[in-house]
């Protein structure tokens, strides 16, 4: 019996082989015709007026960070529940997380938590969306407005994702995805800050360019220092051919949830909430467990079973490194980690015979 993986490309070689072919009898491997029209296309897609592409979400965060002069001294609003890298850039930069602790139904950063936490010293807010599920960014962003600290959308898994009719990319002020091989549109690794601040893309045009400004007779001239985490062509590719179908991609992940919820809130599982302005990915499939069931027993079961499964994401103020630095740790993210699991999605996923696997281990 063939096993079960957690997640698929959804794209072939064949599919990208002509243009890769072009690519390499061109020898333009950087800053050729294909990312400059993913760079528009994905601008248009989610509604910003520009689009910088990234070597990773996590160099897209730590550039939003460095834009906003973030470092010693400084704070920064973190949600609690997500993978290490939000909370790793606002450490590598000598700033001071804060973790905000998050709803246990739509798993996202709490309103009423963040208005706790913010203090003088808070430079910026980092919202998550919790395995592609924005529900309560706006709220979130009314909170920043209020206080008036700059709003970054940790949008790594959420692609395609809306509220209240607006698509990830277009609500707060910096939004950063991610096109690692696990998300909906997979570049092999790859990401990208959207903004509508005209002097910010100015700002990361030039930083993204080791600190040039265009052409100065022979060569270039270097009036700021810089980087290089840019997008390669080859890459670009695959991102364009995902995003063309993105939207059916999304259709097709929702009939799966529906399904999966079908068979399984009978059984005890409770799925991830989601707002009802919400549009959602589905770019992780997460239930909490039943009562009384051990999440990670019936990961190693299921494993055993050739079905590949896993947890949600983490507590990041329970993780080692950051617990025993600041010594606080927030309940629901917590709970959250030990008690979600997260199933494989995608459009010929085997419901049944993954519903049915579950429901015989529990008896």
């Amino acid at each position: 019996m063939n096993d079960i993986r957690l997640m698929r490309p959804y794209f072939r070689f064949d599919e990208v082989e002509a243009d890769f072919r072009a690519v390499f009898e061109s020898g333009m491997f950087t800053r050729g015709e294909h990312v400059r029209e993913f760079t528009t296309e994905l601008a248009a897609y989610v509604g910003a007026r520009h689009v910088a592409l990234m070597t990773s979400a996590t160099t897209a965060l730590w550039m939003c960070l460095k834009l906003l002069d973030i470092g010693p001294g400084d704070e920064v609003a973190v949600a609690d529940f997500s993978f290490p890298a939000t909370a790793n850039v606002v450490e590598d930069l000598g700033a001071t997380p804060v973790f905000v602790d998050v709803a246990p139904d739509s798993f996202n950063m709490s309103p009423e938590d963040l208005a706790a936490r913010i203090g003088p010293a808070t430079k910026a807010v980092i919202f998550v969306d919790a395995l592609g599920n924005p529900t309560g960014l706006h709220a979130i962003k009314a909170v920043c407005e209020a206080r008036g600290v700059p709003l970054i959308e940790d949008a790594a898994c959420a692609i395609g994702s809306s509220e209240r009719g607006r698509r990830c990319g277009s609500i707060a002020d910096l939004t950063c995805f991610s096109f690692h091989p696990r998300k909906l549109l997979n570049t092999g690794e790859g990401g990208a800050i959207a903004t509508d601040r005209d002097d910010w893309a100015e700002w990361l045009r030039v930083k993204l360019m080791h600190g040039a400004d265009g052409m100065r007779g022979v060569g270039m001239d270097f009036v700021e220092f810089g980087y290089n985490f840019r997008l390669p062509e080859l890459q670009a590719i695959m991102g364009r051919k995902q995003l063309a179908r993105l939207d059916a991609i999304i259709d097709q992940r929702k009939q799966v949830r529906d399904a999966f919820i079908e068979r399984l809130v009978p059984l005890g599982f409770m799925p991830q909430q989601v707002g009802a302005e919400v549009r959602y990915n589905v770019q992780s499939l997460v239930f909490r467990v039943p009562n009384g069931v051990d999440r990670d027993d019936l990961v190693l079961q299921l494993k055993a079973r050739g079905i590949e499964t896993t947890l949600g994401t983490y507590c990041l103020s329970g993780t080692s490194y950051f617990r025993q630095r600041y010594q606080t740790v927030r309940p629901v993210a917590e709970r959250l980690q030990a008690t979600t699991l997260t199933l494989p999605c995608y459009d010929d996923v085997p419901v049944e015979r993954i519903a049915g696997t579950i429901q015989q281990i529990l008896g």
